[in-house]
């Protein structure tokens, strides 16, 4: 039997399953169909409503705009699944092609998509995370939780981390004219993603509509009152505040734990993947059954030096599910690679704030159209002379041109495209915080390898 007869073979009679029922997931489960697979495909999930949307959570739903439950994704499709759904995986046996669920139940694959995603990272005390107005935001509850609370106008609310969740959040509360304090332990919001000089826009911004904004200091407990409700936070420079609600909003933890003793290359980071979105084992090598998509993943891109890129972004969700999709049930000769370059978007305090590239694969910024102080402005960002990333602030619609100038490599600092040229356009440091504090706020994290994730062994028996 040929290849060709093995693939439609396993075309018409094999067995997918997909770990994560989420944008990723059903993105891909429809792309599997449209592809013509027809044999069994199975969604497994840990929430137990069907996949649904996130970005609105922190943008539409808290504003009091959307219900959270009209966040649900519009299906393309039938996919003809067997959903099973409220329980977690608990595990991966390679050997075996089986995924093992939390509750026991062992299901067998030929092929497995995992697009479990990431969760939001918890306060750090139980006890305090489980107070009465202590909030995370990443499920559909959360945000239902955090509007109410919002609704029922608090005398403060209190957001710890200032990346673009913890951003939008302030923003929010300002439109409901709540007063709200920022802790930040960089030295500025959206720094970790965006560097010291999007950071030192993003400060004045904030406190230009009000925000109580603190950067260099960490919220080491809250407080709760006697019925259990949080009603005041401690800093580590002695100083304490009053508040009625805190949104912990410390970046998210890529759920990996249940791949633990699977022989994956899944980490903090992620599953390390090739461009084709098969993923490796923990020596690098491609295991052809197992494909990762959406935030999950980690996938290496030509344009940065095919370093592993980590990216939390709704495009790339889907645009990763469709090549994963296409490949699990494409011979080696027609698969697809997935290469677009990253884009991302946030509004907050009356700014659309759009990126396009790396921004974090960079070491020189430049702004270089517009006016910083109107807050309409592009700045672009080079590494060793060429453009890796640009991020507009109410100015989005240039990003195509700068999309252009990161394919092509063009040299930097770019020329400015229009008319508006600022008036001081010299390229400066781009200045990250150190890299505990891009992972809690990037959306984007480039990443190299950890000596300590490969299991070394011995190369004796080979040779002998």
């Amino acid at each position: 039997m040929t290849s060709a007869d093995n693939l439609r073979e396993f075309k018409r009679d094999g067995r997918i399953v997909i770990v994560g029922a989420s944008l990723a997931g059903l993105r891909a489960a429809e792309a599997l169909r449209d592809e013509g697979f027809t044999g069994s495909l199975t969604m497994i999930g840990d929430e137990l409503g069907e996949p649904y949307d996130r970005p609105p959570l922190s943008k539409q739903v808290l504003t009091g705009w959307v219900p959270a439950d009209a966040t649900t994704l519009p299906r393309r499709r039938d996919i003809n699944a067997e959903w099973l759904l409220g329980v977690p995986a608990s595990g991966l046996d390679l050997a075996a092609n089986q995924v093992r669920l939390a509750d026991g139940r062992e299901i067998p694959f030929d092929r497995v998509l995992i697009s479990t995603g990431v969760r939001a990272r918890p306060w750090f005390v139980e006890s305090e995370a489980a107070l009465d107005g202590v909030f995370v935001v990443r499920t559909r509850e959360h945000a239902e939780g955090l509007q109410r609370a919002l609704a029922a106008g608090p005398s403060r609310v209190l957001v710890i981390g200032a990346g673009f969740t913890g951003s939008e959040i302030a923003s929010i509360c300002r439109e409901r004219d709540i007063p709200v304090t920022v802790a930040e332990l960089a030295p500025a919001p959206l720094v970790g993603a965006l560097g010291a000089m999007i950071g030192e826009v993003a400060s004045d911004m904030q406190r230009a509509h009000g925000v109580d904004l603190r950067c260099g200091v960490k919220v080491t407990r809250l407080e709760g009152d006697a019925q259990g409700h949080f009603r005041r936070a401690h800093f580590d420079d002695g100083s304490t505040i009053d508040a009625d609600v805190a949104v912990v909003a410390l970046g998210g933890i890529r759920n990996t734990d249940w791949l633990r003793d699977s022989g994956l290359a899944a980490g903090v980071w992620g599953i390390a993947c090739d461009t084709g979105c098969r993923a490796l084992d923990i020596n690098g090598l491609i295991t052809d059954d197992v494909f990762v998509a959406g935030d999950v993943a980690r996938c290496p891109n030509p344009i940065y030096e095919y370093r592993l890129i980590s990216l939390e972004h709704w495009a790339n969700a889907v645009e990763q599910a469709e090549v994963a999709a296409h490949n699990m049930v494409s011979g080696q000769a027609d698969r697809w690679p997935h290469l677009t370059i990253p884009l991302f978007w946030s509004i907050q305090f009356g700014v659309n704030i759009k990126s396009v590239g790396v921004p974090t694969f960079a070491d020189e910024v430049v702004v270089t159209q517009g006016s910083v102080s109107d807050r309409r402005f592009v700045a672009a960002y080079g590494y060793r002379g060429r453009v890796t990333a640009a991020v507009s602030f109410n100015n989005a619609k240039w990003l195509d041109h700068y999309r252009q100038l990161i394919e092509s490599a063009a040299p930097f600092p770019p020329p400015c495209p229009t008319p508006d040229q600022p008036v001081d356009n010299k390229p400066v440091p781009v200045d990250f915080p150190g890299p505990e504090l891009i992972a809690r706020g990037a959306t984007v994290v480039v990443t190299g390898n950890d000596p300590g994730e490969r299991r070394v062994t011995s190369m004796q028996q080979h040779h002998r």
